[in-house]
């Protein structure tokens, strides 16, 4: 079951179309990220779910009820739906227990036993209520912010780039933190967020948008290892594109013969991997000639980025002789930083799994 539909969204702000035409359901319960590059429409439509601004047509559903259809729509607070900024936006001058109750009425005798049941619901001292949001860290501070988004108890939540702000260990466990609460609570959740890494660990769905246009939808699974083209696929992650022909499940290309995702498909075609796919092995000492006929190609190391327990390296492909590759491909792979080969270093090159065959780049080639 959806909780929320959107049907045809189009917002155009003068000459600049920030939207267009975007349908999207979001199951309940589930968590779903919106990605993109900047410009992209992701915050625009966020609030429009929110009420924040309105859309130039579509529709907007949250459980059977008709939030915005064109002229019509239902107030921001009126919607139930809680909203966390990127900073967060406490208010500086209260406590955090009169923040976390700012939507609560203080005539309600249950009002201070729900703030101590909130501020336990997302992981923090109950000591820290009489505390003021400047003597909270960054991570604290935002989950001091979804305390009081899940005050009211919203039907759906709404997060704009709330860990964008935190340094990268605090925003990976800010973000654990806030995944237990949401599962704990049940709340279908919108993430909207530019770090990938964020959406593959945090979403049930994945929405990638470009250009106010809606790309793809799926698992994070189904975006990392089936994206549709190359754009998505690098948004979603390190990606290595080549240009092959493909037939009978296989696709011949700069890295040799290796199987492919579609055994339907004939002819020209970009092919995706992964670099996580691909594995270096040593070649000896005595050259490339004493190689033999080991499987994958042979490749160059001519440049090595360390990066603590995993390295990037970039290869320079070679012919079976150790000469330079005729088109002059270069790939760049991740490495152990204990397997790492040395610029200079001659290695083979092999290939794990399935290629990946980017769908709709135009008709198959069936002669």
């Amino acid at each position: 079951m959806n909780l929320l539909e959107l049907q045809g969204i189009r917002r155009r702000y003068g000459e600049v179309t920030a939207l267009d035409d975007v349908n999207l359901s979001v199951p309940a319960g589930s968590r779903t990220a919106v990605v993109g590059p900047s410009g992209s429409g992701k915050t625009t439509l966020l609030r429009i779910i929110a009420g924040f601004d309105a859309p130039d047509a579509g529709k907007v559903v949250l459980d059977g009820q008709v939030l915005t259809d064109g002229a019509k729509a239902v107030p921001a607070h009126r919607r139930g739906i809680g909203y966390v900024a990127q900073d967060g936006a406490l208010f500086p001058h209260l406590s955090i227990a009169d923040n976390i109750g700012f939507g609560l009425s203080r005539r309600d005798p249950a009002r201070d036993t729900r703030i101590a049941e909130l501020i336990q619901m997302v992981e923090l001292d109950p000591t820290m209520l009489r505390r003021r949001p400047d003597e909270l860290s960054g991570g604290q501070q935002q989950r001091v912010a979804l305390a009081r988004a899940l005050a009211r108890e919203p039907r759906l939540m709404l997060l704009d780039e709330p860990f964008s702000a935190l340094d990268t260990r605090l925003r990976a466990s800010a973000r654990k933190a806030v995944a237990r609460v949401l599962s704990a609570a049940r709340m279908t959740t919108i993430l909207v967020t530019h770090d990938q890494s964020e959406a593959l660990s945090f979403a049930d769905q994945i929405a990638v948008l470009r250009e106010g246009r809606l790309l793809q939808v799926g698992t994070p699974r189904e975006l990392y290892l089936r994206p549709k083209d190359a754009m998505i696929a690098g948004f979603m992650g390190d990606a290595i594109v080549l240009p092959a022909r493909v037939g009978e499940g296989f696709a011949d290309c700069a890295l040799g013969r290796i199987p492919v995702d579609d055994g339907e498909r004939r002819g020209a075609v970009q092919i995706m991997l992964r670099p996580e796919q691909v594995r270096l092995l040593p070649v000896p000492e005595q050259g490339p000639q004493s190689a033999g006929t080991s499987p994958g190609c042979l490749g160059e190391v001519i440049e090595v980025e360390f990066g603590g327990s995993v390295c990037s390296v970039a290869v320079r492909l070679l012919n079976a002789v150790g000469e330079i590759h005729r088109e002059r491909v270069s790939i760049r792979l991740l490495a152990s930083s204990i397997e790492t080969p040395q610029p200079g270093a001659i290695v083979r090159i092999t290939v794990i799994g399935e290629a990946h065959v980017f769908p709709n780049q135009g008709r198959p080639d069936l002669s």
